[in-house]
C-alpha cells in the first residue's frame, strides 16, 4: 500500500457560499431547522420565514432550486403526525400505550430531508440535469423513521422477541437513573452477578436487552430492576467497570446547554492529497450519466462499511436519490441479514435499510482483502463507514490512505460522538440519548426522564449523515478536492433537543408541561388532538369513531392514533418490495 498522503486543509467548508436562500409561503413544519442548515453550509438569507425554500446562485444553472414542506394528509402538526405514522405506538411499547414523544421529532426529520433535496438539486444541475421542485411532508418523514418496525410488523413470520412493557433506565439506591449498555453476553452477566441478581433472570433478561434496538421495548424480568436498588451509584459503577459494560447516568438538558460547543451537526474538512511537497487540486471525475428526474445521484458509487442503522440509512437515502449503493460485508455476509422476522428467508428490517443494495465479501482483517478494498475505493465517489474510534486508521483504512488512490473521495464517517465528549461512554443511540438530556426532552414533566427505545438518534443521525455526504459532493465540486465528512449521534442529539437547550439556557423549565402531547384513550383505541387544542372530556365511554366525530364537529383536528403498525399496510401508501417486504414511500417527491 502506498504511503498515506498529507492532509492540506482549505480555508473554507461552507459549500453554499455566495448562495442565496429564500424563503416564501404559508409556516412549514421545520422553517428554521432548513434556514439554520443553510446558514450553516453558507447561504445567504433574505430574512423571511415559510415553508418554500430556493437556493440561486450556483455556477452551473440560471434556475433556483426549490423545495417545499408541509405536514401531510389529514394531518396538521407534530403530535397528529406522530399518531398517524405509528410514531407514537412504537415510542409507547415500553409503557403499554400509545405515547407522545415531547420534541418535534417528526419535524426535525422534514427539516434535514428539505435540505437533502435542495443539495441534491444543486448536484443535479452540476450533472447538466434539472431537478423538479421537492415537496417533503412530516407523514413521510414519519413513516421513515419507523419504516424497520413497520417492515417487521408485516413480515411473514412473527418477532423474534416478546413486545411487551419494560426496559432500562435503572434505578440505584440513591435514586440515580441511568442507562447500560454492552454487545457481551458475558458482560451482561457478569455485571448482574456482581450484584446478586438471580441467576434465571439473568439469562431471560439479555434476549429483551439484546432485542431493545429491534422492538423497541425490553421486558426482561423485574428482578433485575430490584437487584440494582438494593446498591448505590458508586457500587453500580464499580461492578460494571469490573465486568466491562458501560453505565450512564441520565444526564440533564441543563447540562448540555452548558457544555454545547455550538458545533454544527457535521463537519466538512476539504482536502487534497500533497506528495514530496507539493499540491494541486484534482480533477473530479465526471459522472457517466446526466441526472435524470428522481436521481440527481445517477451515476454516482457509495461504498458503504456500514452495519444496524446509522451509516445503512445514510446509504439508503442516498441509494433513493440515484447513486449505485455498494456494501462491504464480512466473509459469509451481513448477518443481519437473517435477523427474524423476515421475508422470504431475509431479514425484513435488514430490507428497510439495505434494499437494493449490491453487496461485496472483504475481510478486513485480511491485508489482501484490505488491498482489494482500497481498489474499489480508488473507483467510488464516497466511501461510508460507521467503524469504532480509530479502526479505520489502525486498519490503514482512514481518510488519508484512501486518498492516495482516490483524491477526489468523499470520504464519509457517521459515528456516537465525533470525538466531541471527553469522556463519554459507548456511542450508541440509548447511551447518547442518556448522556445528552434526550431522557429529558422525550417526556413531559410529570414523566421520568427516560430515553426513549425507539432508535431516535440512529434514525436522525442517518439522515444527518446523508445530508453530510451531499454537501461533501457539492463541496468537491467547487474546490475540486476530495472531502472528510463526520457526523455523529451527539449531533443527531443536538439538532433535536435544541429548542429544549434554548429553553434552558433561559433559564425556564426545558421539558415540556405535564400530560403534554399524551393520547386520549377511548372505548376500543385511542385518539390524538392537535398540540393547541385541550379538552376537558373523558371520551372513555365513546367508540374512537364516535369520539372523532364529536371532536371534528367542534372544530378540533383529531386523529385515531396507529397502536397496530400492520394498520399503516392497508392505507395504500406502503408498497411491498421484491421479497415481499414492507417499503414505505421514499420522503420526497418530485414534481
Amino acid at each position: 500500500m502506498a504511503p498515506p498522503a498529507t492532509p492540506v486543509t482549505l480555508r473554507t467548508a461552507r459549500p453554499l457560499e455566495g448562495l442565496r436562500r429564500e424563503s416564501s409561503g404559508p409556516p412549514g413544519p421545520a422553517d428554521g431547522l432548513v434556514t439554520e442548515h443553510l446558514r450553516l453550509l453558507g447561504a445567504d438569507g433574505d430574512g423571511r420565514s415559510g415553508g418554500r425554500f430556493a437556493l440561486s446562485g450556483w455556477r452551473s444553472g440560471p434556475e433556483a432550486v426549490t423545495a417545499r414542506t408541509t405536514w401531510g394528509d389529514g394531518v396538521v402538526d407534530e403530535a397528529t403526525v406522530q399518531a398517524a405514522t405509528g410514531v407514537m405506538a412504537v415510542h409507547g411499547r415500553r409503557d403499554g400505550a400509545p405515547r407522545g414523544l415531547a420534541v418535534d421529532y417528526a419535524a426535525t426529520a422534514t427539516g434535514v430531508l428539505t435540505v437533502q433535496a435542495l443539495l441534491a438539486g444543486l448536484l443535479a444541475q452540476t450533472r447538466g440535469g434539472r431537478l423538479p421542485g421537492a415537496h417533503v411532508s412530516a407523514e413521510r418523514a414519519g413513516l421513515l423513521a419507523v419504516s424497520q418496525y413497520v417492515a417487521a410488523a408485516g413480515a411473514e413470520e412473527g418477532e423474534a422477541a416478546e413486545l411487551a412493557p419494560g426496559g432500562p433506565p435503572f434505578r440505584a439506591a440513591d435514586g440515580t437513573l441511568f442507562e447500560l449498555e454492552t454487545l457481551d453476553p458475558g458482560g451482561w452477566a457478569a455485571f448482574w452477578r456482581a450484584l446478586g441478581a438471580p441467576e434465571e433472570a439473568i439469562r431471560r433478561g439479555w434476549r429483551p436487552f439484546q432485542f431493545r434496538y429491534a422492538t423497541a421495548c425490553a421486558p426482561f424480568p423485574r428482578v433485575l430492576h430490584e437487584s440494582v436498588r438494593a446498591f448505590s451509584w458508586e457500587r453500580v459503577r464499580e461492578a460494571a467497570g469490573g465486568a466491562g459494560v458501560d453505565v450512564c447516568p441520565l444526564s440533564s438538558l441543563a447540562r448540555r446547554a452548558t457544555e454545547n460547543d455550538g458545533a454544527p451537526p457535521w463537519e466538512l474538512v476539504p482536502h487534497q492529497a500533497s506528495y514530496a511537497g507539493t499540491t494541486a487540486p484534482v480533477d473530479v471525475p465526471p459522472a457517466g450519466t446526466t441526472a435524470p428526474v428522481d436521481a440527481p445521484l445517477a451515476g454516482l458509487t457509495v461504498l458503504e462499511a456500514g452495519r444496524r442503522i446509522q451509516a445503512p440509512l445514510t446509504a439508503h437515502l442516498l441509494g433513493l436519490l440515484g447513486a449505485e449503493v455498494v456494501r462491504i460485508e464480512p466473509p459469509g455476509g451481513d448477518p443481519l441479514r437473517g435477523m427474524p422476522p423476515t421475508c422470504s428467508g431475509v431479514s425484513a428490517r435488514w430490507l428497510a435499510l439495505n434494499r437494493g443494495k449490491k453487496a461485496v465479501e472483504v475481510d478486513i482483517k485480511s491485508a489482501a482483502d484490505r488491498e482489494r478494498l482500497c481498489e474499489l475505493a480508488a473507483g467510488a465517489d464516497v466511501f461510508l463507514h460507521n467503524w469504532a474510534p480509530g479502526k479505520a486508521a489502525q486498519l490503514g483504512l482512514d481518510h488519508e490512505h484512501l486518498a492516495v488512490a482516490n483524491p477526489a473521495l468523499v470520504y464519509a464517517c457517521t459515528s456516537g460522538w465525533a470525538g466531541r465528549l471527553p469522556g463519554a461512554p459507548m456511542g450508541t443511540d440509548f447511551m447518547v440519548q442518556a448522556r445528552t438530556g434526550v431522557g429529558e426532552a422525550a417526556r413531559p414533566a410529570d414523566e421520568p426522564p427516560a430515553p426513549s427505545l425507539m432508535t431516535l438518534l440512529d434514525v436522525l443521525g442517518g439522515l444527518l449523515g446523508a445530508e453530510a455526504v451531499l454537501a461533501g459532493l457539492l463541496l468537491r465540486e467547487r474546490t475540486g478536492c476530495g472531502v472528510r465528512v463526520d457526523s455523529s449521534l451527539l449531533g443527531a442529539s443536538d439538532v433535536l433537543t435544541a429548542p429544549a437547550r434554548a429553553r434552558a439556557g433561559r433559564g425556564l423549565d426545558p421539558r415540556r408541561p405535564a400530560g403534554f402531547r399524551r393520547p386520549l384513550p377511548t372505548a376500543d383505541g385511542w385518539i390524538a388532538l392537535p398540540d393547541q387544542a385541550a379538552i376537558r372530556r373523558d371520551l372513555r365511554a365513546l367508540s374512537t369513531a364516535q369520539a372523532l366525530e364529536d371532536l371534528r364537529g367542534r372544530g378540533l383536528a383529531a386523529v385515531p392514533v396507529v397502536t397496530d403498525l400492520s394498520d399503516l399496510l392497508t392505507t395504500g401508501s406502503i408498497s411491498r418490495d421484491a421479497h415481499g417486504a414492507p417499503a414505505v414511500p421514499d420522503p420526497w417527491s418530485f414534481a
